[in-house]
């Protein structure tokens, strides 16, 4: 029996995934999750266009993937500054971290 729901293919390897504590004490879990999920599959959510083209890039060439999501989807958020929330995968794929653009 074929279960109800595909899942897409991801498009690289996370490695381990860590959280800053201003992530943890900002986002809940679930919506943590949710956003790695649009991170994995290509979906970066409010990233400028440069970042964009340069996470598509990455994909090919190993770089870093950088992707931003408002914390409270209701309020603006510009993919810097308050209200973001930042999951990057560094080049060699070993790490997935999700901090606030003020603790880079």
């Amino acid at each position: 029996m074929k279960p109800p729901f595909r899942v897409p293919a991801t498009l690289f390897e996370l490695g381990q995934v860590v959280a800053t504590r201003g992530v943890v004490a900002s986002c809940s879990m679930p919506y943590m999750e949710q956003c790695l999920a649009r991170h994995v599959r290509g979906d970066w959510g409010v990233v400028c266009a440069e970042d964009r083209k340069s996470n598509f890039e990455a994909l090919f060439a190993g770089l870093r993937v950088l992707s931003a999501y408002p914390i409270d989807p209701d309020k603006p958020c510009k993919g810097f500054g308050d209200n973001t929330l930042w999951i990057i995968t560094e080049a060699d794929r070993s790490v997935t971290t999700f901090l606030l653009p003020n603790e880079y």
